[in-house]
């Protein structure tokens, strides 16, 4: 297509990527740095601090490439710079008509046993309909839906809706439109699994040595779907695209927590053509680039549903937050030093443990920390603590989180990476964390695991253990921030070693 100067030519190739061409040098530069931001971390590495690069990043090459999904930013620079815009839309055609759905889309269903509602038949809160009806419109979109909103059921309920829906591609009618759910951890893979069987989907997991195929809906990690990628071409297939044939919607569950690069490659790639992009958070990046990449790969987030909203209404735990400050004296020169003094001082842990144990006798205690090394300290000194990490198989960790629901007065330690996000564990009475730093997503997320509510459980007492100590006391700044934005009651409690 011949263009003149004043023209520029948009080309859309799928759902996600999108080309201005014949656009000159300025405007170019204009689109670049219109969305430009600073990469998360980026000022700490050697290459910005020598001032071979600025720390940020764009989402829009200076040739023109980007995303379908940031028109809204893009788009008016290059009309206010006198350009007349020609599409070429390449994508697939793709009609759906979703079925209607009200709150008893499971009906005849009821929730198994170890739910508050174990028995009960399983009908839809309101504002979980809601959410369904914000993706039924959006089809490309997130939501920001507070830890214990319910999201496993929530997505059973939209693999159920895409079940129902018909769909035509290219005028041909997909006779099962299928499902990709992606969640970041095996147990949340299992516990996504539990949920989708007892409400009678064909479903699916799709990671280590378990790998089921031919169903219509499929449970899978980031890590299965980029091996997949890498095995590239077999037999003359390309093995994910196998894999994905007959996909209309990939559900991303705790998206803002997917590696960018990981999840660029996947959602740009394979997932290009996925007409249904629908991602799920219980908390939104902190920074820019992270929400901006987002928001580029999956479209903007249309709901927010909040941990306060949900307690006021009773569906959640009430929580209180005790925080513990430790008078401790020294002074480190870097942070690990002092986090290493904080984890591990034989003597500073045998205070926190006691003080573990006293706070165990009211009921089941999850003590989380990010080292392996303070839990098994720990675990010495608190001798009837269970620790779990990542480095026990899935089984014996959801044998504990089973315990937890089971049993009373149970004291389980585990390190944040495997419990601060999507994990099910209703009757925890006690929350104690252990320096849990200074990151948005993962003091909230954190916290999030105690206020589920059980038949037993309507309230939670969370407990921080911090110190007095530089880098300590400037991360407790920065959780107070969190918890006061959060409204989430709280206090500080100094304690002498």
């Amino acid at each position: 297509m011949e263009l003149n100067e004043n023209q520029t030519l948009l080309t859309v190739f799928d759902e996600v990527n999108i080309k201005f061409s014949n656009l000159n040098p300025g405007t170019r530069r204009k689109l670049v740095n219109a969305v430009k931001y600073e990469v998360p971390g980026a000022r700490f590495q050697p290459s910005v601090r020598m001032g071979r690069w600025d720390g940020k990043k764009s989402f829009c090459t200076i040739g023109g490439d980007t995303y379908l999904n940031l028109l809204d930013i893009l788009l008016p620079i290059v009309q206010n710079d006198g350009y007349e815009i020609l599409l070429d839309d390449q994508r697939q055609k793709y009609d759906i008509t979703f079925a209607d759905f009200d709150e008893n889309i499971f009906d005849g269903k009821v929730w198994p046993k170890g739910h508050p509602a174990e028995g009960q038949p399983i009908t839809l809160r309101d504002y979980q309909i809601e959410a369904v009806k914000h993706f039924v419109e959006n089809r490309q979109s997130v939501q920001e839906l507070t830890v214990s909103f319910g999201k496993t059921i929530f997505s059973a309920a939209m693999s159920y809706v895409v079940e129902k829906a018909t769909v035509y591609k290219n005028d041909e009618l997909i006779e099962k439109p299928r499902t990709i759910i992606i969640v970041p951890t095996k147990d949340l893979v299992n516990q996504t699994y539990k949920d989708y069987i007892n409400v009678g989907l064909d479903a699916g997991v799709f990671y280590g040595d378990r790998k089921e195929l031919g169903c219509q809906h499929t449970i899978v990690t980031w890590q299965s779907l980029n091996n997949l990628m890498k095995m590239g071409i077999i037999d003359g297939l390309n093995v994910i695209e196998t894999f994905l044939d007959g996909v209309v919607a990939v559900i991303v569950d705790e998206c803002h927590g997917a590696k960018q690069d990981a999840m660029n490659d996947l959602l740009t790639g394979p997932f290009r053509n996925t007409p249904l992009r629908w991602g799920m958070t219980g908390t939104l990046p902190e920074y820019e680039f992270q929400k901006v990449s987002v928001k580029a790969l999956l479209g903007e987030t249309v709901n927010e549903v909040t941990t306060k909203e949900l307690q006021d209404a009773g569906f959640l735990s009430s929580c209180n937050i005790n925080i513990m400050q430790v008078q401790d004296t020294g002074e480190y020169k870097t942070y690990h030093e002092e986090l290493d003094y904080l984890l591990k001082n034989r003597k500073r842990m045998e205070k926190i443990a006691t003080m573990i144990q006293d706070i165990a006798k009211t009921g089941n205690t999850l003590v989380v920390f990010d080292r392996i090394d303070c839990g098994k300290l720990l675990a010495e000194l608190i001798p009837e603590m269970t620790f779990i990490s990542g480095k026990d198989k899935s089984k014996a960790r959801v044998a504990e989180y089973d315990r937890i629901n089971d049993s009373d007065n149970v004291i389980v330690g585990a390190t944040s990476g495997i419990v601060s996000t999507g994990i099910n564990i209703p009757r925890i009475f006690n929350l104690v964390v252990i320096e849990v730093g200074k990151s948005f997503i993962k003091v909230i997320q954190t916290l999030g695991r105690g206020v589920r509510k059980a038949a037993d459980k309507d309230h939670v007492e969370v407990w921080d253990i911090t110190s007095s100590l530089k880098y300590s006391k400037r991360h407790l700044t920065k959780r107070k921030a969190f918890y006061k934005l959060k409204e989430f009651p709280h206090k500080v409690t100094k304690i002498n070693l």
